[in-house]
């Protein structure tokens, strides 16, 4: 499969360059999703592309909306890119397996995020206010403790080359609506607890997730991805223990070494070595492999 940093399809418009998908309008009702394999860390979009990650992370969020669409319909329409229109096979050799025709939504305004455990920007907030989000947690947490109930913390979305915030319950609510904040809340909480007990299965721990929703013809509906390496933190279950960082399946091979290497979290981002890529590639396939079942074929 070729390694695609960009696309360029001039047959319709280019919606959306993201730090990981193009967007193309194939119909007002319709979009091109196109998973690159560019890769971001810390909101900032990196030089270098992991090769085949664009068609595992879109492979995956294929695998996820199929298993939970009976708790959330999703925007898929086609996933084959010989059921894409013709217009769009032209490109088949770049699109096949990293693309998806989906259903035009209108995305709410925050990121729906959800912690099983504590980690990451939670376990920093908990450290300066005993909170995440507004929400007060027990004193004597250790880093990468399970938490005994998943946290709904939701955030702002930001820019390319910003990074997002996170938000209260109540300004959450303000942003979204009643209604649509009680939806995001609940399903994302349904959404996690099956895929945390179906990952256990598989010997992995989603130690945290973020979702994005969207309505379509007023029908609550899950859009962009879900529950990848990218939007998620997969821990091996093997040798977990709290109290440290734990080993993982996602792009924290990456964040490591751009921290170990003073890297200030702002654009432009600094190449990445040669073993930096392959191992990341390794963690995504790891992934693949571990949570479908399926090796991919490359």
């Amino acid at each position: 499969m070729q390694t695609v940093f960009e696309t360029n399809i001039p047959e319709y418009p280019l919606l959306s360059r993201g730090k990981v998908r193009d967007i193309y309008e194939v119909s007002p009702d319709e979009l091109l999703i196109v998973t690159t394999d560019r890769l971001s860390a810390y909101d900032v979009v990196m030089p270098d592309p992991i090769p085949l990650k664009g068609v595992i992370l879109n492979q995956i969020t294929i695998f996820w909306m199929d298993m939970v669409k009976d708790i959330v319909g999703n925007h898929l329409l086609a996933v084959d890119v010989n059921d894409f229109p013709a217009k769009v096979r032209r490109h088949a050799g770049e699109l096949k397996g990293r693309a998806v025709l989906a259903k035009r939504a209108a995305p709410l305004p925050i990121e729906c995020i959800v912690r099983g455990y504590i980690t990451g920007s939670g376990w920093k907030d908990y450290q300066k206010t005993g909170q995440i989000c507004g929400q007060v947690l027990p004193e004597g947490l250790l880093l990468s403790q399970k938490l005994d109930t998943p946290l709904f913390t939701p955030s702002t979305k930001a820019a390319i080359g910003l990074h997002d915030e996170n938000i209260s319950l109540h300004k959450a609510e303000e942003l979204c609506g009643s209604e649509n904040f009680r939806q995001a809340r609940d399903i994302t909480l349904a959404v996690y607890a099956r895929a945390r007990d179906y990952a256990a299965t598989r010997g992995i721990l989603i130690a945290d997730t973020k979702f994005e929703f969207g309505l379509i013809n007023g029908a609550f509906t899950l859009i962009d991805e879900a529950l990848t390496p990218d939007s998620s933190r997969f821990w091996p279950s093997a040798g977990y223990a709290p109290g440290r960082d734990q080993p993982s399946f996602d792009k924290q091979y990456v964040r490591d070494y751009l921290t170990g290497a003073g890297f200030d979290k702002k654009p432009p981002a600094p190449r990445l070595p040669k073993g930096v890529i392959e191992k990341t590639k390794e963690k995504y396939l790891e992934a693949f492999a571990a949570l479908t079942g399926k090796s991919l074929a490359y």
